[in-house]
């Protein structure tokens, strides 16, 4: 495992944190590849119920891909292949991961580092945090996926915008697009995406986790919907232990102590 990637476990909550400051957080094959088998953990512990991902040094999220890995990384088609292989299999592993994910974005969070927020389920920011993808000042191609996802959060109109003029954006614009769910002060960033998790952690898991696959279904094309997954992540709920709990609980008028069985 990088070192550039690091991982705690806190409260119900896992952490991503993306640490290659000296370059803003830009993520290197290894650090995708890195992202990955942390995700990999988190999915397989119970007791992690919500993610976070961020970047370490306070003046980036993920600036996006480190072009000086570019040379070794994606100059032959072999090369683009891999590299394109192993991002996405990031990028997946973010959008489809059956818990919530939250991105905390302090700063720079460009091209790839966007790519990867469009991927958590909601995005929290400080005002001074600056967006883009600039693909169209680098030639880049971009995939149907990475354009898709995008379009699911802004809209096809935005998504234009921001692919066709490959500018930065700031917080207040990315608020009005509906990129990010919330605008917080720069002190208060840590303690409100922590409070904010650590309410959806003690949150029924089985809920959660079907409101997750049930808006995953709604946001496919209607033929390549799972309709009897949907209908089974809700009978789940209702024939859990949780459910009986969140009753009881009600009843007594204490909080629920959910197990997510």
């Amino acid at each position: 495992m990088t070192d550039k990637m690091l991982s705690r476990k806190e409260g119900g909550v896992g952490y991503v944190i993306f640490n290659n400051p000296e370059r803003h957080n830009a993520v290197s094959l290894e650090m995708w590849a890195a992202t990955r088998a942390i995700l990999d953990d988190f999915r397989s512990d119970d007791s992690v119920r919500v993610v976070v991902l961020t970047g370490a040094g306070g003046k980036a999220f993920v600036s996006g891909a480190d072009i000086s890995k570019f040379g070794n990384e994606r100059s032959t088609a072999e090369g683009v292949a891999k590299y394109n292989a192993t991002t996405e299999q990031a990028f997946s592993g973010v959008h489809d991961f059956p818990k919530p994910t939250i991105a905390m974005i302090r700063g720079y969070c460009i091209g790839g580092g966007m790519a990867l927020a469009t991927c958590c389920d909601m995005r929290i920011c400080t005002p001074g945090s600056k967006f883009g993808i600039p693909a169209a000042k680098l030639g880049l191609g971009y995939d149907y996926k990475g354009v898709k996802r995008l379009i699911n959060v802004v809209g096809p109109s935005f998504a234009k915008e921001i692919f066709f003029t490959a500018r930065q954006f700031d917080a207040e614009e990315a608020r009005m697009m509906g990129f990010v769910n919330r605008v917080v002060p720069d002190a208060d960033l840590e303690s409100y995406v922590k409070n904010y998790a650590e309410i959806i952690a003690g949150n029924a898991p089985l809920t959660v986790g079907s409101i997750k696959l049930i808006v995953g279904e709604a946001m496919k094309d209607e033929a390549q919907r799972d309709m009897k997954a949907a209908t089974a992540s809700v009978q789940r709920c209702f024939d859990s232990k949780d459910y009986i709990e969140g009753r009881t609980a009600f009843m007594e008028k204490r909080k629920p102590a959910f197990t997510g069985q």
